[in-house]
């Protein structure tokens, strides 16, 4: 895990003070609430419905146990005792008061964390595969170049200011759990036909109200060209991107109408001159960097678990990985409760999560974009006793990429841009299928919610997605079937008209319905849609 040197400190403390300084002029009327927004949103504070939202950074999602502890320690100090991990493997508060935020930031900067560029038009906290260091599918650990990423973009006096915020990804495994093509840029690690390690690039992905799948535009970069191939890339959008129309101002706009291959050559022009130029790639800091991610000290033992407790047996098939060392796994700690609050954990919850961090995982935790919590080296050994400790404390439920295993935004419950609230619906569906009993019979069927066409819920990735929408001042539900954000990345179509909340709840019953009868063998529910097609569903629902 990554550690601040003092540079890092230094410039985090003086963040704070910065911040501080600028919140007490705007509470003692010396700045205007216009004047203040651009400097609050670049230390990630938002004014919602009802308060102030605060979103931390936890880059590439991986933090330890001591940090687990200060996240918890903030949501009794500062908030009402919990928080709401999200789609960006971040963590934010919902009811923040503006004259303690510069000592919530305080506190966050005395364990090496911060809330800086996780809003405003710059680049945002840099995600990755939350199994990287311990799949057994990755070529590298993907976190270094993530790192590398972070600290090159932190700060750039050139990209302070883009039209819109942007968004990176890395990942080094064949299977994307990062939604990689969704990103602004999506880089995935890979190793050429001479066995050299190098980076594939994806330009132009995002959700929002026009989702568009990035395409490759380079198929192989050299590791010691990453950062100056990406510099390329947003150098040619920071040039030409849409300043004058927010809705029009996303790189995959600019990609779009370009077009992939003059978008591409100008990204090689721009990557050419950088080079002939001199731009130094740091690549002596990348192997300084790979010495903070080196693997833990592992141990020997049980390459098996005893299956003889059913209710453990289940949790053991769903919520954990292959690690790469075969008397491991990592362990998924679920924060969907049937009825629960996707991404919400208490207070009390997060400190047990740090502590089982360090008594089970060598004192690592990782946030998944899907709002789970990873322990990312668990002994097969020791799977039993973390279980139960799991399930003592509401974090036992058994629903990894299943139909409960909900995605959600805050929606109108909290956001000031939402026209429907997710979370009720969210709860509700998971007591459906609880009730009825068929989260089994489904197996694999990713579910995700949005209160509005931003699309923080990626409901477009969904195989099953809900966009929520204003009808005339009623909350209405969109139904999409057939997204995905995995490696075979499509976008959900949407069914017909909308539902209101209890309609939607039927209508994905009766989706699910048409599956079970229509699937053959083996098939996931999203295999089952791309075979026979979008009328089926729609005459169950419509006719």
């Amino acid at each position: 895990m990554y550690l601040y040197d003092s540079y890092d400190q230094a410039m985090v403390d003086a963040r704070v003070e910065e911040f501080r300084d600028q919140a007490q002029r705007r509470l003692e009327g010396r700045i205007t609430e216009e004047q203040f927004r651009p400097l609050r949103l670049m230390n990630g504070l938002y004014l919602q419905l009802h308060a102030y939202m605060l979103r931390v950074a936890i880059p590439y999602g991986t933090l330890n146990s001591t940090q687990m502890h200060m996240l918890a320690d903030i949501a009794d100090k500062y908030d009402r005792g919990y928080g709401h991990f999200t789609t960006r493997q971040n963590i934010q508060y919902n009811w923040i008061k503006l004259e303690e935020t510069a000592d919530l930031l305080a506190d966050l900067a005395s364990v090496e964390m911060h809330a800086i560029q996780t809003s405003g038009n710059c680049i945002r906290n840099i995600s990755s595969d939350h199994f990287a260091g311990a799949a057994a599918d990755e070529l590298v650990d993907p976190r270094p170049y993530a790192e590398l990423l972070r600290q090159w973009s932190s700060f750039h006096p050139e990209f302070s200011y883009l039209p819109r915020k942007f968004k990176i990804a890395v990942i080094a495994a064949e299977t994307d759990r990062a939604a990689m093509k969704l990103h602004d840029i999506g880089i995935q690690i890979i190793k050429n036909d001479a066995g050299e390690l190098g980076a594939a690039f994806y330009v132009g992905g995002g959700m929002g109200r026009t989702p568009m799948i990035a395409p490759m535009i380079r198929e192989f970069v050299p590791l010691d060209q990453l950062i100056t191939y990406a510099e390329a890339c947003l150098r040619v959008y920071n040039r030409y991107g849409r300043r004058d129309n927010k809705y029009k101002a996303r790189i995959k706009i600019l990609v779009h109408e370009l077009g992939k291959e003059e978008y591409t050559a100008q990204v090689e022009e721009e990557f050419k001159h950088m080079l002939e130029q001199g731009v130094e790639p740091p690549f002596a800091e990348l192997e300084r960097l790979r010495t903070f991610f080196e693997d833990p000290a592992f141990a020997d033992g049980a390459k098996t678990v005893d299956r003889s407790d059913p209710d453990f047996a289940l949790w053991v098939d769903r919520n954990t990985h292959r690690h790469k060392r075969d008397n491991y796994v990592s362990a998924v700690i679920s924060l969907k409760p049937v009825g629960g609050i996707p991404g919400d954990a208490s207070a009390e919850q997060m400190h047990l999560m740090a502590d089982l961090a360090k008594e089970f995982s060598f004192d690592e935790l990782r946030v998944m974009h899907t709002q789970n919590i990873v322990l990312p080296h668990v002994r097969i050994a020791d799977l039993h006793a973390l279980w139960t400790r799991l399930e003592a404390a509401g974090l036992g439920a058994p629903n990894l990429d299943t139909i409960e295993d909900i995605i959600a935004c805050p929606g109108l419950d909290y956001c000031s841009l939402a026209n429907a609230r997710s979370i009720p619906l969210a709860q509700r569906i998971s007591e459906r299928f609880a009730e009825n009993g068929r989260t089994e019979e489904l197996g694999e069927l990713k579910l995700k919610i949005s209160g509005c066409i931003n699309a923080c819920g990626h409901h477009h990735a969904g195989h099953i997605g809900i966009l929520g929408v204003d009808k005339k001042g009623t909350e209405n539900y969109q139904l999409l079937l057939g997204g995905s954000e995995a490696q075979d990345t499509s976008l959900g179509k949407i069914t017909g008209r909308g539902f209101d909340e209890n309609g939607v709840i039927d209508a994905i019953e009766t989706v699910t319905d048409i599956y079970l009868e229509k699937r053959e063998d083996g098939e996931r529910f999203l295999d089952t849609y791309r075979r026979i097609g979008m009328d089926p569903f729609k005459e169950a629902l419509y006719d």
